[in-house]
Protein backbone atom coordinates (compact mmCIF):
# COMPACT_ATOMS: atom_id res chain seq x y z
CA UNK A 1 0.00 0.00 0.00
CA UNK A 2 1.50 3.33 -1.09
CA UNK A 3 2.12 6.15 1.36
CA UNK A 4 -0.03 9.24 0.84
CA UNK A 5 1.66 11.34 3.58
CA UNK A 6 5.34 11.37 4.53
CA UNK A 7 6.75 13.53 7.33
CA UNK A 8 10.53 13.77 7.60
CA UNK A 9 12.53 15.48 10.35
CA UNK A 10 9.69 17.81 11.37
CA UNK A 11 10.68 20.37 14.00
CA UNK A 12 8.84 23.26 15.62
CA UNK A 13 9.53 25.42 18.68
CA UNK A 14 7.36 27.93 20.49
CA UNK A 15 9.10 30.57 22.62
CA UNK A 16 12.13 28.34 23.04
CA UNK A 17 10.16 25.20 23.90
CA UNK A 18 10.67 22.43 21.36
CA UNK A 19 7.26 20.93 20.53
CA UNK A 20 8.49 18.72 17.67
CA UNK A 21 11.97 17.18 17.73
CA UNK A 22 12.53 15.71 14.29
CA UNK A 23 9.33 13.73 13.75
CA UNK A 24 9.36 11.06 11.04
CA UNK A 25 6.12 9.30 10.14
CA UNK A 26 4.20 7.96 7.17
CA UNK A 27 0.52 7.33 6.52
CA UNK A 28 -0.51 4.69 3.99
CA UNK A 29 -3.33 5.52 1.59
CA UNK A 30 -6.66 3.90 2.45
CA UNK A 31 -6.02 3.59 6.19
CA UNK A 32 -7.44 5.05 9.36
CA UNK A 33 -4.18 5.71 11.19
CA UNK A 34 -4.15 6.83 14.82
CA UNK A 35 -1.74 9.38 16.28
CA UNK A 36 -1.73 9.03 20.05
CA UNK A 37 0.39 10.19 22.96
CA UNK A 38 0.20 12.03 26.26
CA UNK A 39 -0.70 15.70 26.49
CA UNK A 40 2.26 17.71 25.25
CA UNK A 41 3.53 14.91 23.00
CA UNK A 42 3.33 17.16 19.93
CA UNK A 43 0.32 15.63 18.18
CA UNK A 44 -1.62 18.87 17.68
CA UNK A 45 1.52 20.75 16.67
CA UNK A 46 2.16 18.07 14.05
CA UNK A 47 -1.37 18.61 12.72
CA UNK A 48 -0.80 22.37 12.66
CA UNK A 49 2.38 21.99 10.63
CA UNK A 50 0.92 19.40 8.25
CA UNK A 51 -2.19 21.49 7.55
CA UNK A 52 -0.29 24.76 7.16
CA UNK A 53 -1.72 26.53 10.21
CA UNK A 54 1.83 27.08 11.47
CA UNK A 55 5.04 26.59 9.44
CA UNK A 56 7.56 24.03 10.69
CA UNK A 57 11.02 25.22 11.67
CA UNK A 58 12.55 22.33 9.77
CA UNK A 59 11.74 19.09 7.98
CA UNK A 60 9.45 18.21 5.09
CA UNK A 61 5.78 17.39 4.59
CA UNK A 62 5.06 15.46 1.40
CA UNK A 63 1.44 14.76 0.45
CA UNK A 64 0.51 12.62 -2.52
CA UNK A 65 3.97 13.11 -4.02
CA UNK A 66 4.04 16.92 -3.57
CA UNK A 67 6.24 18.76 -1.09
CA UNK A 68 3.66 20.94 0.70
CA UNK A 69 5.97 22.19 3.44
CA UNK A 70 5.02 25.74 4.42
CA UNK A 71 2.05 25.96 2.04
CA UNK A 72 -0.95 28.06 3.08
CA UNK A 73 -3.91 26.09 4.50
CA UNK A 74 -6.19 26.95 1.56
CA UNK A 75 -3.61 25.68 -0.94
CA UNK A 76 -3.18 22.46 1.05
CA UNK A 77 -6.96 22.00 1.11
CA UNK A 78 -7.11 22.43 -2.66
CA UNK A 79 -4.39 19.77 -2.99
CA UNK A 80 -6.74 17.29 -1.29
CA UNK A 81 -5.66 17.38 2.37
CA UNK A 82 -7.99 18.93 4.92
CA UNK A 83 -8.65 18.72 8.65
CA UNK A 84 -11.15 19.04 11.46
CA UNK A 85 -10.60 20.70 14.83
CA UNK A 86 -10.99 19.46 18.38
CA UNK A 87 -13.36 22.36 19.09
CA UNK A 88 -15.89 22.58 16.26
CA UNK A 89 -15.41 25.75 14.22
CA UNK A 90 -18.84 26.10 12.70
CA UNK A 91 -20.16 29.67 12.51
CA UNK A 92 -22.86 29.50 15.17
CA UNK A 93 -25.31 31.99 13.67
CA UNK A 94 -25.29 30.35 10.23
CA UNK A 95 -27.41 27.33 9.36
CA UNK A 96 -25.90 23.88 9.00
CA UNK A 97 -26.41 24.14 5.23
CA UNK A 98 -24.64 27.50 5.02
CA UNK A 99 -21.77 26.17 7.15
CA UNK A 100 -21.32 23.34 4.66
CA UNK A 101 -21.51 25.69 1.68
CA UNK A 102 -18.73 27.86 3.14
CA UNK A 103 -16.34 24.95 2.53
CA UNK A 104 -17.36 24.24 -1.05
CA UNK A 105 -14.26 24.46 -3.30
CA UNK A 106 -16.03 26.98 -5.54
CA UNK A 107 -16.57 29.59 -2.85
CA UNK A 108 -13.18 31.28 -3.32
CA UNK A 109 -14.02 33.70 -6.13
CA UNK A 110 -12.86 31.38 -8.89
CA UNK A 111 -16.15 31.71 -10.78
CA UNK A 112 -16.59 35.48 -10.73
CA UNK A 113 -16.66 35.78 -14.51
CA UNK A 114 -18.75 32.65 -14.76
CA UNK A 115 -21.40 34.33 -12.64
CA UNK A 116 -21.78 37.06 -15.26
CA UNK A 117 -22.16 34.38 -17.93
CA UNK A 118 -24.72 32.37 -15.99
CA UNK A 119 -22.35 29.55 -14.99
CA UNK A 120 -22.23 30.80 -11.43
CA UNK A 121 -25.78 29.63 -10.77
CA UNK A 122 -24.91 26.13 -11.96
CA UNK A 123 -21.86 26.02 -9.67
CA UNK A 124 -23.95 27.21 -6.75
CA UNK A 125 -26.59 24.59 -7.45
CA UNK A 126 -23.95 21.84 -7.62
CA UNK A 127 -22.41 22.95 -4.31
CA UNK A 128 -25.84 23.04 -2.68
CA UNK A 129 -26.64 19.56 -3.96
CA UNK A 130 -23.34 18.26 -2.61
CA UNK A 131 -23.97 19.87 0.80
CA UNK A 132 -27.42 18.28 1.00
CA UNK A 133 -26.03 14.88 0.05
CA UNK A 134 -23.25 15.10 2.66
CA UNK A 135 -25.83 16.11 5.28
CA UNK A 136 -27.95 13.10 4.32
CA UNK A 137 -25.00 10.75 4.64
CA UNK A 138 -24.09 12.14 8.07
CA UNK A 139 -27.70 12.12 9.34
CA UNK A 140 -27.86 15.92 9.50
CA UNK A 141 -30.76 16.40 7.09
CA UNK A 142 -33.32 17.25 9.76
CA UNK A 143 -31.10 20.02 11.19
CA UNK A 144 -30.00 21.54 7.86
CA UNK A 145 -31.95 24.74 8.47
CA UNK A 146 -30.99 25.14 12.11
CA UNK A 147 -28.18 27.45 13.25
CA UNK A 148 -25.03 25.54 14.16
CA UNK A 149 -25.38 26.83 17.73
CA UNK A 150 -28.47 24.61 18.15
CA UNK A 151 -26.60 21.38 17.44
CA UNK A 152 -25.57 18.86 20.05
CA UNK A 153 -21.88 18.24 20.65
CA UNK A 154 -21.97 15.11 18.51
CA UNK A 155 -23.82 16.86 15.69
CA UNK A 156 -21.19 19.60 15.71
CA UNK A 157 -18.52 16.91 15.28
CA UNK A 158 -20.45 15.53 12.32
CA UNK A 159 -20.71 19.04 10.87
CA UNK A 160 -16.91 19.36 11.17
CA UNK A 161 -16.52 16.15 9.18
CA UNK A 162 -19.11 17.35 6.66
CA UNK A 163 -17.29 20.64 6.15
CA UNK A 164 -14.07 18.74 5.49
CA UNK A 165 -15.86 16.50 2.99
CA UNK A 166 -17.13 19.51 1.04
CA UNK A 167 -13.55 20.12 -0.14
CA UNK A 168 -13.48 16.67 -1.85
CA UNK A 169 -10.38 15.55 0.08
CA UNK A 170 -8.25 12.49 -0.43
CA UNK A 171 -7.10 12.69 3.20
CA UNK A 172 -8.54 14.20 6.39
CA UNK A 173 -6.74 14.97 9.65
CA UNK A 174 -9.26 14.35 12.44
CA UNK A 175 -8.62 16.05 15.78
CA UNK A 176 -10.52 14.17 18.53
CA UNK A 177 -13.64 13.35 16.48
CA UNK A 178 -15.55 11.83 19.42
CA UNK A 179 -14.42 14.05 22.30
CA UNK A 180 -17.48 14.89 24.40
CA UNK A 181 -19.76 12.69 22.28
CA UNK A 182 -22.17 10.14 23.75
CA UNK A 183 -21.32 6.47 23.06
CA UNK A 184 -24.15 5.90 20.56
CA UNK A 185 -23.19 8.86 18.39
CA UNK A 186 -19.49 8.03 18.80
CA UNK A 187 -20.13 4.62 17.25
CA UNK A 188 -22.12 6.27 14.46
CA UNK A 189 -19.16 8.58 13.73
CA UNK A 190 -16.83 5.57 13.71
CA UNK A 191 -19.08 3.82 11.19
CA UNK A 192 -19.09 6.91 8.95
CA UNK A 193 -15.28 6.90 9.02
CA UNK A 194 -15.12 3.22 8.07
CA UNK A 195 -17.45 3.83 5.12
CA UNK A 196 -15.48 6.85 3.94
CA UNK A 197 -12.23 4.89 4.27
CA UNK A 198 -13.70 2.14 2.11
CA UNK A 199 -14.58 4.80 -0.48
CA UNK A 200 -10.94 5.91 -0.68
CA UNK A 201 -10.47 8.66 1.92
CA UNK A 202 -7.44 8.30 4.20
CA UNK A 203 -7.58 9.46 7.83
CA UNK A 204 -4.99 10.42 10.43
CA UNK A 205 -6.78 10.60 13.79
CA UNK A 206 -5.84 12.16 17.12
CA UNK A 207 -8.03 10.57 19.78
CA UNK A 208 -7.80 9.78 23.50
CA UNK A 209 -10.54 7.14 23.61
CA UNK A 210 -8.51 3.96 23.49
CA UNK A 211 -11.52 1.71 22.88
CA UNK A 212 -12.26 3.58 19.66
CA UNK A 213 -8.61 3.47 18.60
CA UNK A 214 -8.52 -0.28 19.24
CA UNK A 215 -11.61 -0.94 17.11
CA UNK A 216 -11.13 1.62 14.35
CA UNK A 217 -7.46 2.37 13.68
CA UNK A 218 -4.65 0.37 12.14
CA UNK A 219 -1.84 1.22 12.44
CA UNK A 220 -1.32 3.27 15.60
CA UNK A 221 1.55 5.78 15.83
CA UNK A 222 2.67 6.80 19.32
CA UNK A 223 4.33 10.15 20.02
CA UNK A 224 6.05 11.29 23.22
CA UNK A 225 8.04 14.44 23.99
CA UNK A 226 7.88 15.69 20.41
CA UNK A 227 9.12 12.48 18.81
CA UNK A 228 7.66 9.39 17.18
CA UNK A 229 8.04 6.67 19.78
CA UNK A 230 6.76 3.57 18.00
CA UNK A 231 4.14 2.24 15.57
CA UNK A 232 2.12 -0.93 15.12
CA UNK A 233 -1.21 -2.61 15.70
CA UNK A 234 -3.04 -1.37 18.78
CA UNK A 235 -2.66 -4.63 20.71
CA UNK A 236 1.11 -4.63 20.16
CA UNK A 237 1.52 -0.93 20.93
CA UNK A 238 -0.59 -1.18 24.09
CA UNK A 239 1.51 -4.12 25.27
CA UNK A 240 4.81 -2.27 24.77
CA UNK A 241 6.34 -1.41 28.18
CA UNK A 242 7.92 1.74 26.73
CA UNK A 243 4.51 2.96 25.56
CA UNK A 244 2.90 2.06 28.88
CA UNK A 245 5.51 4.08 30.71
CA UNK A 246 5.42 7.06 28.35
CA UNK A 247 1.72 7.27 27.66
CA UNK A 248 -0.73 4.68 28.84
CA UNK A 249 0.51 4.41 32.40
CA UNK A 250 -1.14 1.03 32.78
CA UNK A 251 -1.85 -2.08 30.78
CA UNK A 252 -4.69 -1.74 28.25
CA UNK A 253 -6.49 -4.76 26.90
CA UNK A 254 -7.89 -4.36 23.37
Amino acid sequence: MADILTITGLTRSFYGVQALRGVDLTVAAGTITALIGPNGAGKTTAFQCISGVVPPDGGRVVFDGQDITGWRPDRITKAGLTRTFQIARGISRLSVLDNLLLYAPDQLGEHLWGAFLGAGRAVEAASRARAIEIARRLNLTRVLGLPASDLSGGQKKLLEIGRALMARPRMILLDEPIAGVNPTLAEEIAEHLRTLRDEGITFLVIEHHMDLIARLCDPVIVMAEGRRLTEGRFADVADDPVVQEAYLGRRFVA
